[in-house]
């Protein structure tokens, strides 16, 4: 089959030469048929991304019987033409802030790991806690901040003195 001036006019053709419909394709390959009828019309801005048209029109090559490194070699100069999808897009989003890395920060923890640390962590605290309060408790006087006291009888006494114990024999 000789090179023709473009994809759409290849896949188009070739479809045609089998005599096969659009749903007919679109039922074998899996494609939807607005995707297909926008790759015969070399519409591609309807794809978001160029490696969605490469995947179709690998797919819909090799159905075919197409040569496909060939129709793939004319896609990319196809796609280098347009302004759309001229370059490829970037791996990564710019740069975020500080929340963005913390959450992608915590988005890599695993959180069954991460449940037994921390609650390993809190028995640790409370046993430092526990063990801390119960030394200062054992440190402190009981009779600290008593006031003196003085000792009254509710006898009167006047003047008379407690008996001395019996001596010992």
């Amino acid at each position: 089959m000789p090179v023709m001036s473009t994809v759409a006019e290849q896949l188009r053709q070739a479809r045609a030469a089998r005599n096969l419909t659009v749903q007919q394709v679109a039922d074998t390959i899996k494609m939807r048929t607005d995707h297909l009828v926008a790759l015969e019309e070399g519409d591609y801005s309807v794809f978001s991304a160029p490696v969605y048209i490469r995947g179709f029109v690998r797919t819909y090559s090799a159905m075919l019987k197409l040569d496909v490194p060939a129709m793939m070699a004319v896609l990319d100069a196809e796609l280098a033409a347009t302004k759309k999808f001229s370059e490829p897009p970037p791996f990564t989003d710019p740069s975020h802030g500080v929340l963005d890395f913390i959450m992608l920060q915590l988005s890599k923890v695993d959180w069954r790991k991460g449940v037994v640390v921390l609650a390993a962590v809190a028995v640790l605290v409370a046993a430092f806690s526990a063990l801390s309060a119960w030394r200062r408790a054992k440190a402190a006087d009981p009779l600290d901040g008593l006031k003196p006291g003085v000792y009254q009888s509710t006898q009167s006494l006047s003047g008379e003195t407690l008996p001395l114990p019996a001596p010992r024999r």
